[in-house]
């Protein structure tokens, strides 16, 4: 037996525990060394599982909540300024991302961006150094032409001719100079923007699993068997979810042994959500003796605070499988052939249409 207590918050915490630990082991299969190819095609696999949940799990119980009769879901007519609630839940979760992200790369690229003014620094450096020898050059051969009077044509022109490529040379080192120190700051600043992807997955994910928990526990206190659907459902939902999470903070530069633990931290936001639900649903709030707050609500709808954590979930979803992860995507395919790329290219849409696809299928039966 799965679930053996008769009380509906035990069982909850197991189920909990269950959909928590398992997907996370999973990860331990994978190996250590990633080829980048295999590693792009799984965070293509990773992007599509996140649009897949927002578009086909997360919105659709967003704006029509599951049905409750015979499983057919229905929209709430008579609330419409709910859905728009809902929706600036969704946009607000985007934001604080786009909050979020800018601050943190403002925080960590202030160097790099001190390093590119100095390159820039450097050319002007440079500039001067120019004419300054083209200073001496004239002086030079104006007191030249002072002392020794009997040039002819002829020399006059190889000398300019000697100096035009000792001045091409001069400048060609010195832009080979500050090439290496420019490819090394674009090389920096793209390192620093997966890492702060990953963070901001890990953020998404925990937000996401405290809603999970939340479910959790409303579902068994409905019912033991409707909790152990859910159960199953979450279950299967965090498989997928996992391994696509895995390659995104691979990705962003984590060793295998850091996703393994970033990812079993975030599994603490499962427990969060599940004990926050429990005290609930302990305390009264999911009896129908709270008819009397649907009206005290937000802005006189029947929303909750806590009615808002999942379209902001969703909106950090969209976020980071949009904002976040694409562009390594993108950036991917300007390495190699043009061949290699559409390859890599047609490879990541399978992986992105997989990913979205189990979601649309789990999504569909559960």
């Amino acid at each position: 037996m799965l679930f053996p207590s008769s009380h509906a918050g035990v069982n909850a915490l197991l189920a909990t525990v269950y959909i928590s630990g398992p997907p996370n082991l999973v990860l331990a299969l994978c190996p250590t060394d990633l080829d980048a190819g295999v590693l792009r095609t799984m965070v293509a696999f990773a992007v599509g599982g996140l649009l897949g949940d927002v578009f086909f799990h997360l919105l659709p119980e967003i704006f029509v909540g599951e049905g409750e009769e015979h499983g057919v879901a229905r929209f709430v007519l008579v609330e419409p300024n709910r859905n728009l609630l809902l929706g600036l839940g969704v946009l607000f979760g985007f934001v604080v991302f786009v909050a979020l992200d800018k601050g943190m790369r403002i925080a960590a690229g202030g160097r790099h961006g001190h390093g590119h003014d100095h390159a820039v620094h450097g050319h002007d450096h440079a500039a001067h150094g120019h004419d300054d020898d083209d200073d001496d050059d004239a002086v030079a051969e104006a007191t030249g032409a002072q002392t020794a009077g009997a040039q002819t044509a002829d020399a006059q022109t190889a000398d300019g001719a000697v100096r035009l490529r000792n001045n091409n040379n001069n400048n060609n080192n010195k832009k080979a100079n500050n090439k290496p120190v420019t490819q090394a700051n674009e090389a920096k600043a793209a390192k620093t923007s997966m890492k702060l992807g990953g963070y901001l997955n890990l953020v998404a994910d925990f937000t996401h699993n405290v809603t999970d928990g939340l479910a959790m526990a409303a579902s068994f206190y409905a019912s033991p068997t409707v909790g152990a659907t859910t159960a199953v459902a979450v279950f299967m939902h965090e498989i997928p979810h996992e391994v696509g999470d895995f390659a995104l903070l691979v990705q962003s530069g984590f060793s295998k042994r850091a996703a393994m633990a970033s990812q079993f931290g975030t599994a603490v936001g499962a427990l969060l959500g599940t004990i926050v639900g429990i005290g609930l649903e302990e305390l009264g709030g999911g009896g129908r003796g709270g008819e009397m707050a649907r009206n005290a609500g937000i802005w006189g709808t029947s929303l909750s605070w806590g009615d808002l954590l999942l379209p902001f979930t969703a909106g950090t979803f969209l976020y980071v499988g949009t904002v976040a992860a694409i562009p390594e995507l993108l950036e991917g395919e300007a390495r190699g052939s043009k061949g290699e790329a559409i390859r890599g290219a047609a490879v990541q849409f399978v992986a992105m249409a997989m990913g979205a696809g189990i979601m649309l299928y789990i999504s569909w039966h559960s």
